[in-house]
């Protein structure tokens, strides 16, 4: 794999001249997502963690809903003009008594790094239904852990401190501590891969997490949020007013412009305490 980065000449100008140096761009790339052999999605996205990429879409679209609905995820087919394997191809089999993918589920061409639902077979596929009750979580956290939490966030950025050009999702604790952080050129791959990871260690559904965003908080993320059963949803940036819609018919907060100590709070703010935690 490793081509999270690529290196590419760059001319630079500015008030004081111009220099040419080289420059690291975030890698994005094609990756075909079949199941059982059958072609299903095609998503541009940083290769690395392709495995949960695939979990997380799928539990993110209904597919599965636990880690023995998958026995097997493999690379396949797929070459370049060398014949070397791309990794871009990656084949998941489902388990005996798991239905396949739901005809709405196929994109009629390709997911692109902006955007988790677009080219969705039909309209009425857009909207799914969790198979987790995020509204009966008691999961709660203080405003002082979530002040916290995007420089936490940003601290483990690796590959964006390189490139400036990747987002970032993670799981976080009660206490603030983070679980897991995914980057990726597109927002929902990186959440897909942070939810991904937490099929494959068995914990969904996180009705005791919150996910934090480094974008904004659009009505697919916080779908994504709702499918895996989390209950709270951070974002740096604003949410759109759809995204709020769906996270009150869901149960679940959501929180915009978290920035230092200034957040808002859009839906479920009894989850969200006031000062330290104690």
């Amino acid at each position: 794999m490793g081509r999270v980065t690529v290196r590419r000449p760059v001319r630079m100008l500015s008030a004081n001249g111009e220099r040419r140096r080289p420059d690291s761009l975030a890698a994005e790339e094609p990756m075909e997502l079949r199941v059982g052999g059958k072609p299903l999605a095609v998503t541009m996205r940083t290769p690395g963690n392709d495995i949960e990429l695939a979990h997380g879409f799928l539990l993110t679209e209904g597919v599965i809903g636990s880690l023995e609905d998958v026995t097997t995820a493999r690379y396949c087919d797929g070459v370049d003009d060398q014949g070397r394997n791309t990794y871009n191809v990656l084949d998941v089999a489902l388990a005996d008594g798991v239905a396949p993918p739901d005809a709405g589920v196929e994109r009629n061409f390709y997911t692109t790094s902006s955007c988790g639902v677009c080219g969705k077979a039909a309209l009425d596929a857009v909207k799914l239904k969790t198979r987790f009750d995020t509204a009966a979580s008691g999961f709660a956290v203080t405003t002082e852990v979530l002040a916290g939490l995007p420089e936490a966030l940003r601290a483990r950025q690796k590959v964006f401190a390189q490139t400036g050009g990747l987002h970032a999702a993670a799981l976080f604790a009660a206490d603030g501590s983070l679980l897991v952080v995914r980057e990726d050129v597109g927002r929902h791959n990186a959440v897909d891969k942070v939810l991904g990871w937490a099929l494959l260690e068995n914990r969904v559904p996180l009705g005791e997490t919150g996910l934090l965003v480094s974008s904004r908080a659009s009505f697919e993320l916080v779908q994504k949020a709702a499918m895996a059963g989390i209950p709270l949803l951070a974002a740096v940036s604003a949410p759109s007013s759809l995204a709020v819609e769906l996270a009150e018919d869901n149960g679940m907060t959501l929180i915009g412009f978290l920035r230092g100590d200034s957040m808002n709070l859009y839906t479920g703010d009894a989850r969200v305490v006031s000062g330290t935690a104690g």
